[in-house]
């Protein structure tokens, strides 16, 4: 009862606020979503809308009616402006924004646990695969039958001939590991989407936009049998090691950037449906940053993937020197197979070569993408992002050279793919942030920051 005489006061204190705003001509200073999004990434605001509303109970005096009253406004306006991706009012915004970034956090924790499946060797330990999973082995004689099938296995007859059983439990229990937790990935993703969609929660947009997202997850599966399948073929010859089709290996890690990519920025689209803008040379300086991020991202994402072909080829266990490669800055036979394209997917020192290439690039990229923003007006946020980017950008390379100076340590491995997918986080974060706002929130934007 108490509650909804406070909920009942407010709201007649709202409408008062609002009436009076109208009949002064109050013009809002900037819209809902923008503020929102500011206090998203910047305390201060946050604090003065504790303030705010410590003030409304109290009793509201005159300056804060007005501050009320632009906000109050502004929201009219956000609504008017915006197309959200979330209907049914901010409780809904933050439940579904919350279970997106933690289906994206899932999704980052799966590239992990693949990285160090791999790592451990422990991909081919499973040579049949069910859709729907299946129990493990639960005694004796079931862990002989799996272990006696992968002894029939390309891998066990080369490399690991007179396994102990002990040694092939673990392998075992890493990769069934990584599959159970796509599958549980996977209910954990369709459930709370049904739930919303029985709510109303969910647009059409966003409802079209996450089946696409659950059908890749699904076809993940997929492709990472079609991967581990090319692993349990005979190699070509006699004096290669069994493993997976380093395109195949490309495929499903690739796709697996692109689930999370995807999952990341809808959740962000969700939360923060306008950048955080305060004034119009905030925005004209957001639009010259993201000229450079854009490019600068799709480098991240292309040297991620050139990152794949390293591990399907296993071209970290080579050269393991830096700067140069052995003694010599590019190896000989950098273009010795032929068609002349199989080089740079398949061919030991093309692929490493091309992957220190393109992981320098980007360090200098991201580099000169602070350098050239250092004295640009623009938000804090975006300034601390591009800050936070360059020096990710920094530890990876440190991590690559480590990993690699190493001869791939299983903990370096990992720490470097997380790393990668880091970054790329940090680049669709920046990308996001320095998007174009809406008509109605330009609209209402002062030209510069007012002062505080």
């Amino acid at each position: 009862m108490f509650r909804s005489r406070v909920a009942w006061s407010l709201l007649k204190r709202t409408k008062d606020v609002i009436g009076t705003c109208k009949l002064r001509g109050t013009r809002p200073t900037s819209s809902f979503s923008a503020e929102d999004s500011s206090r998203f990434f910047y305390p201060t605001i946050a604090r003065q809308y504790l303030h705010l509303f410590r003030s409304h109970a109290k009793g509201l005096n005159v300056p804060y009616k007005r501050s009320f009253c632009n906000v109050a406004s502004a929201e009219v306006a956000q609504k008017e402006g915006v197309k959200l991706l979330v209907t049914g009012g901010s409780h809904a915004q933050k439940v579904v924004g919350i279970w997106l970034f933690g289906s994206a956090a899932w999704v980052f924790s799966m590239v992990v646990l693949g990285g160090v499946t791999r790592l451990t060797r422990s991909g081919l330990s499973m040579t049949d695969w069910k859709f729907t999973g299946s129990l493990p082995p639960l005694s004796d004689e079931e862990w002989k039958q799996e272990f006696e099938k992968y002894k029939q296995s390309p891998e066990y007859k080369r490399l690991n001939k007179g396994m102990k059983i002990e040694d092939f439990k673990f392998i075992y229990w890493m990769e069934y590991a990584h599959r159970m937790w796509g599958r549980a990935l996977g209910v954990m993703f369709a459930l709370p989407f049904s739930y919303f969609l029985r709510k109303g929660y969910i647009t059409l947009g966003l409802g079209l936009r996450l089946s696409t997202l659950f059908a890749l997850g699904a076809g993940q599966g997929l492709i990472g049998w079609w991967m581990v399948k090319s692993g349990l073929e005979e190699p070509a010859s006699e004096y290669s090691q069994p493993r997976v089709s380093p395109y195949r290996l490309a495929a499903h890690l690739t796709s697996a950037f692109a689930i999370y990519s995807g999952l990341f920025w809808t959740a962000l689209s969700v939360v923060m449906p306008e950048p955080p803008a305060e004034s119009l040379a905030w925005v004209h300086g957001a639009a010259k940053v993201k000229r450079l991020a854009l490019p600068i991202g799709l480098l991240v994402g292309l040297t991620a993937i050139s990152g794949a072909f390293v591990a399907g080829n296993d071209a970290g266990h080579a050269f393991n020197t830096f700067p140069m490669m052995g003694d010599s800055w590019i190896p000989d036979d950098i273009f010795e197979m032929k068609p002349l394209f199989r080089n740079f997917f398949e061919n030991t020192s093309t692929v490493q070569l091309d992957h220190r290439i393109l992981a320098t690039a980007t360090l200098i990229s991201v580099g000169a993408l602070w350098w050239s923003t250092r004295k640009l007006d623009i938000h804090p946020a975006v300034r601390s992002l591009i800050g936070s980017t360059f020096g990710m950008a920094a530890l990876q390379v440190t991590l690559g050279v480590s990993t690699l100076l190493s001869y791939v340590p299983v903990s370096l491995g990992t720490a470097h793919q997380a790393g990668a997918l880091t970054l790329m986080t940090l680049m669709i974060l920046l990308n996001h942030t320095v998007r174009r706002p809406s008509l109605s929130l330009l609209k209402s934007l002062p030209q510069v920051v007012k002062a505080q």
